[in-house]
């Protein structure tokens, strides 16, 4: 990377940034950072692993910002009334978004293969990263959930890779527009839905992202990015359901994990393929890692054989524990295409859904209001139950308009069983009120790392009983 730089970056511990801070200090760039999350005393292992990096941590008040030598990197949310943005302004500092100085990572490498869409980002990414790392390739990653394969002792937080390759996968954002940054050769466009834009600029955004690339891998299954086909140079397809490249049959679900005979029509071979993972969607994913990788040279044989060890990502249908005949399950469900993923992968098999959504912000659940009721009103049996907390809020300014009562009342009008409370604190015990065996609960949403030990004191109240 040239020239070793000082990189502060405001929110570090973000899914986002986190990974962009490892990628940083790896490359032996000098790396700090402050976070709201630090100095509300949350996810205090995630700052623990960050500091063990070698990454200096600050309080959010503008103290970490002390030469004009160093380079102030923050999400585009980022208000200029934070004391880091008043800081930089104060000492000169140069100024940053998080998106543009991933793009010139990205951009700069031999080979950038980049993950777009709505839903399955982060899984098609981790599998990708498997598959390049099994065959030897090495590649340098950056992805916004922990990628289970890579955990070991002292490397907890294994959501960003640096390697020697010439491979950089990343996971690429379409919510603030950043998409139009990168320039992949390998473009990957899973599904598209609606979920922080609207349908008209998401269809711009992605098709402008896949005109730009060598190669794009298309999901035909999902009619938004089958339609987006003829802005492709070269396109590679999957499909469980199209007559697609790639493909699969024979697929036999699990509770906790799904296997297929993978096809690859263009030459007729097939492979079979147990995941560890659970789902028809993640047979998806599969078959777009597959796809990616057979544009990046990996011979579909061996991209197959190398996905009957992949162990999955950290909050993407995740088994935490289960206690008195309970099963409780962390998820990062949030958009309406992953939740009803989500829910319908659990329908394959018995037992009660106790359903815990907490809403990511009160922005996207006014630009999701309708498509989210729907979602659950069309999901959730009749013996499920919705409970939802109000949006996640640490600060900034929005608007309020929307809450979660008035997602539940339009379940509840539809039939289904829902209730809104105060806080994530009642849920828990309304959950551990209503929680009998057989039952499987489900804590559900995105941008809070307390979500996961959320589910984890679930588990341990439930042991106690």
């Amino acid at each position: 990377m040239g020239e070793k730089r000082q990189y502060f970056l405001c929110g570090v511990g973000g899914s986002g940034m986190l990974p962009l801070a490892l990628i940083l200090r790896a490359a032996g760039h000098a790396v700090a950072g402050s976070d709201r999350a630090l100095d509300q005393g949350r996810t205090a292992r995630k700052f623990e692993y960050l500091e063990a990096q070698g990454i200096k941590l600050f309080k959010q008040d503008g103290s970490g910002l002390a030469s004009p030598a160093q380079i102030l990197v923050a999400s585009a949310a980022v208000e200029e009334t934070v004391p880091d943005v008043q800081s930089a302004i104060r000492l000169g500092a140069a100024r940053m978004s998080r998106a543009t100085l991933l793009a010139d990572l990205f951009n700069a490498a031999a080979t950038p293969i980049g993950v777009a869409g709505t839903s399955g980002k982060s899984t098609t990414v981790a599998m990708i990263a498997w598959i390049l790392s099994a065959t030897g390739r090495d590649p340098t990653v950056m992805n916004g959930a922990i990628m289970k394969n890579f955990v070991r002792e002292g490397a907890l937080f294994t959501s960003a890779l640096v390697g020697a390759g010439p491979d950089f996968v990343s996971e690429i954002d379409e919510s603030d527009g950043s998409i139009a940054l990168f320039s992949p050769k390998i473009a990957v466009l899973n599904n598209v839905s609606l979920d922080h834009k609207s349908m008209e600029e998401l269809r711009t955004l992605f098709g402008d992202f896949l005109a730009r690339a060598d190669a794009a891998v298309l999901n035909l299954d999902n009619k938004e990015a089958a339609a987006l086909r003829p802005r492709a140079k070269k396109a590679l397809t999957y499909g469980l359901d199209a007559e697609a490249d790639f493909g699969a049959e024979a697929i036999a679900v699990a509770p906790y994990g799904v296997s297929f005979t993978a096809i690859d029509r263009r030459s007729g071979a097939r492979a079979r393929v147990s995941l560890k993972v659970p789902g028809r969607h993640n047979v998806a994913n599969a078959l777009a890692a597959i796809a990616a990788s057979a544009a990046a040279g990996v011979s579909f044989e061996a991209a197959a054989a190398a996905l009957g060890d992949f162990q999955g990502v950290r909050r993407r249908f995740e088994l935490v524990g289960e206690a008195a005949g309970v099963a409780v399950i962390d998820d990062f469900g949030h958009n309406p295409d992953k939740i009803a993923a989500t829910l319908k992968t659990l329908h394959d098999f018995p037992g009660r859904l106790l359903v815990m959504f907490q809403p990511h912000g009160f922005g996207p659940l006014k630009k999701m209001k309708a498509e989210l009721t729907a979602c659950f009103a069309e999901n959730l049996a009749a013996d499920d139950i919705l409970l939802m907390p109000e949006p996640v809020y640490y600060g900034g300014t929005t608007d309020r308009s929307v809450s979660s009562g008035d997602i539940v009342a339009g379940v509840a009008a539809a039939g289904g069983q829902a209730e809104a409370l105060a806080t994530r604190e009642d849920c828990g015990r309304r959950l551990l009120d209503l929680a009998r065996a057989g039952d499987r609960i489900i804590v559900m949403g995105a941008r809070d790392d307390t979500l996961t030990v959320f589910a984890e004191e679930l588990v341990a109240a439930l042991k106690r009983r």
